[in-house]
């Protein structure tokens, strides 16, 4: 058993502790063996887990799922101390100083009038703290690990900045009909890598039309995969009360159960 003295409360140096005894010879073999890696999934888990509490409005669940967050930036931090990288309290000192440097108007004596003024004054200090000599720049730093369709839109934001955009929504959504002709091509000629590119344009058109819409394109398609999964144990539970199976019914026998599906949702 590990010298650790167990209280009522716990603060942030109790946390780092903890972790740290956990990854000791004296602590858990699972927590030793982890890396950055290993554990960079459980990391993306735990960050969606605290956003659905977030959804939800779930004070309590939020509570818990940030504790859960806070534990795997710990967690990377120690491991990075144990490499004599850095440690848990240059984390901090950084993002302070980040949130300092990005918020003249508050800890200087920039004057803004509104939040337009507060983003551009953030995107400009931004680009200049990172080196980012380009707009291009700008748009490569987009974090490739982002959801695809959350990191398409914020590239499309990125290069309105440059000028590069659509002068509409219209014009957004023409580029949909576009699009929609050139995919059609595509798959027409049966060839499978020109599918996959214009499949892709397909789905970044929808994107932009997205942003100039004021849609945020990752929340709609999630929306959209929830009312299919609703929809679809409608259809489940409409099929099993006349005593079928739905894998027993071809596709025209099912759209019958699912249009009858859409009309009681």
């Amino acid at each position: 058993m590990v010298n650790f003295q167990q209280k009522d409360f716990y603060n942030i140096e109790d946390l780092q502790k903890i972790v740290k005894l956990l990854r000791s010879e004296d602590g858990c073999p699972w927590d030793r063996e982890q890396t950055h890696k290993s554990i960079k999934s459980d990391f993306i888990e735990e960050v969606c887990e605290a956003i659905e509490a977030i959804d939800l409005e779930d004070s309590e669940l939020l509570r818990e799922e940030l504790g859960d967050v806070l534990l795997q930036v710990v967690f990377h931090c120690t491991i990075e101390t144990e490499n004599g990288n850095f440690v848990f309290d240059d984390v901090c000192d950084e993002i302070c100083k980040k949130l300092i440097v990005r918020h003249p108007h508050v800890f200087g004596d920039i004057v803004v009038s509104n939040t337009d003024d507060v983003l551009k004054n953030w995107d400009s200090i931004k680009k200049e703290t990172k080196g980012q000599e380009s707009y291009t720049d700008t748009l490569k730093s987009v974090a490739k690990s982002l959801p695809a369709l959350m990191r398409a839109q914020k590239v499309g934001k990125r290069a309105m900045r440059a000028g590069m955009d659509f002068r509409s929504a219209e014009d957004a959504i023409a580029c949909i009909n576009s699009e929609k002709i050139e995919f059609d091509e595509a798959v027409s000629s049966e060839d499978k890598d020109k599918i996959f590119e214009e499949f892709g344009d397909l789905l970044f058109s929808c994107v932009n039309a997205a942003r100039h819409l004021g849609i945020d394109a990752e929340q709609a398609l999630i929306a959209s995969t929830e009312k299919f999964i609703r929809r679809f144990s409608k259809t489940e539970e409409l099929v099993s009360l006349d005593l079928l199976n739905m894998p027993d019914l071809n596709i025209e026998q099912l759209d019958v159960y699912w249009e009858r599906a859409k009309k009681l949702l």
